[in-house]
């Protein structure tokens, strides 16, 4: 295994459209939500930890998060542990652990990788990978993987390659916001598109190089840190200066800035685990197109839904057609599939009714 490959793990989102099972003090990353039999960090942990040695793997997650990455990845250690001590999105965290390996490792190249995506070919995903690696090694440029579109999909961030590009990696020509659907399918026609994975390679030089081009005042504010980084004082160092860190992501901070960007469309299946639709699409099917974790259903007149509940509970369903069904100790959701992205807003009518404790 090269002793110069890292990864970052980003697991600090709350995942509230996964709402009741996913919440503030236990995230989906945390939940077998397949019923699989691992959780989604412990499945990306795994799947990274086959090509990147065990001890080069950074969990960058909340500090009230710390005791179950520990609990669940009982391969890590303290130390692999990146907290942070305020939300303030992804590009500080990233430079934060870049610098990290830096001191503990100039030569190394890190690859920042979301603990919530599902990827089944994951031998593929290690080939992939390893090709933005080697690229990372020889040559200052930034390398993100993009996903082949299957439908129209709004959802998402959109990749634009230069069409001329050859064959396997691809310059970037932009990035693109989230499109309505008549962009979208714009985008599918012209055949040049990906969605954006959120799934990043670089060597840490040429990342650190970047921040320094483009957030300077972020990068001084973490480079004064490097006397402090992997030792003792760390922590004292971070929880002072990182709340002074500008809120805002890699995208804005790095990529959008870049011209040395670099695109592989992935040979992987992939699926960002969003919402309880985009599980439901990943989930095997009933004879009626329900899908079903952990429960025992007995379904009349009933398709198309998404249901979960506690282990082995029975679950009865009776005249619903693609509704979402979750069943949690303190909760109950009954809620149509086609009105799913409007679950954070039922969150929060909650919490304010309810209070937090059901958040």
């Amino acid at each position: 295994m090269n002793k110069n490959y890292y990864a970052v793990l980003m697991a600090g989102g709350v995942g509230s459209r996964f709402w009741p099972i996913s919440t503030t003090e236990n995230p989906k990353q945390f939940h077998d939500m397949l019923g699989a039999g691992d959780t989604l960090i412990q499945k990306t942990f795994k799947r990274l930890n086959k090509f990147v040695p065990t001890e080069n793997i950074l969990i960058l997650t909340n500090e009230r998060y710390n005791d179950l990455v520990l609990e669940q990845l009982p391969l890590v250690k303290q130390e692999q542990v990146v907290l942070e001590p305020a939300m303030r999105n992804t590009a500080p965290c990233i430079l934060y652990a870049a610098l990290k390996i830096q001191k503990m490792n100039p030569n190394g190249v890190m690859i920042v990788a979301p603990s919530d995506h599902w990827i089944e070919d994951e031998e593929a995903f290690a080939a992939d990978v390893t090709t933005c690696f080697k690229k990372c090694e020889k040559e200052a440029v930034l390398c993100t993987l993009g996903i082949t579109p299957s439908f129209p999909n709004t959802g998402f961030g959109y990749i634009e390659y230069e069409k001329q590009s050859d064959a396997g990696l691809k310059k970037v020509h932009q990035f693109r916001e989230k499109p309505d659907y008549d962009t979208a399918k714009e985008f599918l026609a012209q055949g040049n598109f990906l969605w954006n994975a959120g799934i990043f390679m670089w060597s840490v030089t040429t990342i650190v190089s970047a921040f320094e081009s483009f957030q300077k005042d972020q990068y001084e504010l973490f480079k004064a840190g490097m006397p402090y980084y992997n030792t003792t004082d760390e922590a004292a160092f971070i929880k002072e200066n990182y709340p002074k860190a500008a809120n805002i992501s890699i995208d804005y901070a790095i990529l959008e800035n870049s011209k040395s960007i670099f695109v592989l469309p992935a040979t992987f299946d992939w699926n960002d685990l969003g919402t309880w639709g985009s599980l439901y699409d990943k989930l095997d099917k009933d004879t009626h197109n329900n899908a079903v974790v952990n429960s025992k259903v007995i379904a009349a007149d009933a398709s198309g839904n998404m249901i979960r509940s506690s282990k082995d509970k029975v679950v009865v369903v009776d005249g619903l057609k693609d509704y979402i069904i979750v069943d949690k100790e303190e909760v109950l959701l009954i809620y149509p599939k086609a009105k799913e992205q409007d679950i954070k807003q039922v969150l929060n009518t909650v919490k304010e009714k309810f209070g937090d404790q059901y958040a």
